[in-house]
């Protein structure tokens, strides 16, 4: 396709986005397309340490149609400044800023909040540690078979770009593997697996009673008896039956610029106060609709409940659930007003993703310290009605009878598994009846949903470490 139709498209994609949505939101698209990049790039180049030009390639090949917008784009990645900046034809400019200690953050030309890096107080580890400092090889020919399958790509698209697997039975990593440039440390995006510690650091304060998982939640805006959004609990956010109108994040694709979760995500300094400001679809619990608004609201809970501050919650968060985990390599990234961007910004090693399965593998229990209130890992798994991709509390789940159910054990998944998940292929996956957790990370197209070959690796390490145990029972 010639650049002269190239922008004849793309012109026209605009202007019907502003026919239909508005001359406001139409104005948001270029934004939306360069936010995304310029964060992306700013995370994976200064935090995860990767090339940044392989890095784009890999993305934008698993977002379909997202070539109609990158070609056209001008990327400036100084390293001195450690600063990504977009723009579209010149145009929906986006800058990106790295911070020690904090990842990047999208600034909006009104400033970024000052967050002092919380101190380090050495907090010891409670989980046992799941691997010695080297990678772990599979532990048998047949893992290293699996793990052969899942890092080769196809003949042709949609190609996987898989960047890590660690395996981990019994708490202990039986094996990983890594591509080229990253190591067991290196942090990588988990994109919408955020949304399970988010949930996570919910629990933890239900359980310390600052919060409660049924009952208005404690927004200031909502506070008003007779404003409908004062019905909102925090398992409707946890559940996403808020009934916020938001649009949808299910997609990863061209399309999905176009919704307003995604001007809040990409074009707003305060993410969360611009989902608690926006209208009701559906009356509170009537109604499932995914997205990330609903977490972004609960990040503004959890910073409230901290203390209220940015260190507060990043604080909250390494003294009660990464230290115990003996998660080291974890950065939870912000928004320019120094929330938490819980819908999808933290970063973890492979390692670390596969300590937080662990937790639930144990039901919320490290070191015989209880973490997650009794009942939170059952109730996160519990499946939410009218969920079709199958979706509890945080976690995406194989109970109940939803579509997305159906077809992961239909396609050899154990019923009792529930994940994280985090677009284009991240997923850390918690077997109890297996006592498996399964970690893996890359640049996969959501669609097909075989394209990332989860699938094949999940049936593979189940089908495997169940006939070495049963050997192993027999001597």
């Amino acid at each position: 396709m010639t650049p002269r139709r190239q922008i004849v498209l793309l012109t026209t994609a605009i202007a019907c986005a502003g026919l239909a949505l508005g001359a406001a939101r139409a104005r948001d698209v270029p934004k939306v397309a360069t936010g995304f990049i310029a964060h992306t790039l700013c995370s994976e180049t200064f935090v995860s340490g990767l090339d940044s030009q392989r890095d784009l390639t890999e993305t934008t090949e698993a977002m379909p149609g997202s070539g109609l917008l990158t070609w056209a784009m001008n990327l400036q990645i100084d390293h001195a400044r450690k600063d990504v900046t977009v723009t579209l034809f010149g145009i929906g400019r986006s800058h990106a800023v790295y911070r020690e200690g904090l990842g990047c953050t999208l600034e909006h030309g009104q400033g970024i909040a000052d967050v002092p890096l919380p101190i380090d107080d050495k907090q010891p580890a409670l989980l046992p540690e799941i691997a010695g400092p080297g990678i772990v090889p599979p532990q048998s020919e047949a893992l290293s078979a699996a793990l052969d399958r899942a890092f080769t790509e196809p003949a042709q698209p949609p190609y996987r770009h898989t960047r890590a697997i660690v395996v981990m039975k019994a708490g202990r990593i039986i094996a990983e593997r890594y591509a080229d440039g990253i190591r067991p440390e290196t942090q990588l995006l988990g994109f919408s697996m955020t949304k399970s510690v988010i949930s996570a650091l919910t629990g933890i304060l239900v359980r310390q009673g600052k919060l409660k998982l049924d009952g208005p939640a404690p927004i200031a805006a909502w506070q008003d008896p007779d404003d409908p959004r004062h019905a909102i609990t925090v398992d409707q956010l946890l559940r996403h039956t808020a009934g916020i109108a938001l649009g949808s994040s299910l997609e990863a694709s061209l399309g999905s610029v176009l919704e307003p979760v995604n001007t809040m995500k990409y074009a707003e300094n305060d993410m969360a106060g611009f989902a608690e400001r926006a209208p009701l679809a559906s009356a509170p619990g009537t109604a499932w609709n995914y997205h990330d608004g609903n977490f972004l609201i609960l990040s503004h809970l959890i910073r409230n409940a901290a203390g209220g501050k940015p260190a507060d919650a990043l604080r909250f968060a390494r003294r009660e659930l990464f230290a115990p985990l003996g998660m080291l390599n974890v950065t939870l990234q912000l928004d320019s007003a120094g929330t938490i961007e819980g819908s999808g910004e933290m970063m973890a090693s492979a390692r670390d993703w596969a300590r937080f399965g662990q937790l639930y593998l144990n039901d919320g229990v490290v070191g015989g310290k209880r973490i997650l209130p009794e009942g939170w890992v059952n109730c996160s798994a519990s499946a939410t009605p009218n969920a079709w991709v199958g979706i509890g509390a945080g976690f995406w789940t194989n109970q109940g009878d939803s579509f997305g159910a159906k077809f992961r054990v239909e396609h050899g998944w154990p019923r009792d598994a529930f994940f994280a998940k985090g677009t284009i292929g991240q997923y850390t996956i918690v077997i109890p009846s297996e006592r498996l957790v399964i970690v893996r990370l890359g640049r996969s197209p959501n669609f097909p949903p075989a394209a990332d070959g989860v699938f094949d690796l999940v049936r593979d390490v189940v089908a495997i470490t169940r006939e070495k145990g049963k050997l192993a029972g027999a001597e």
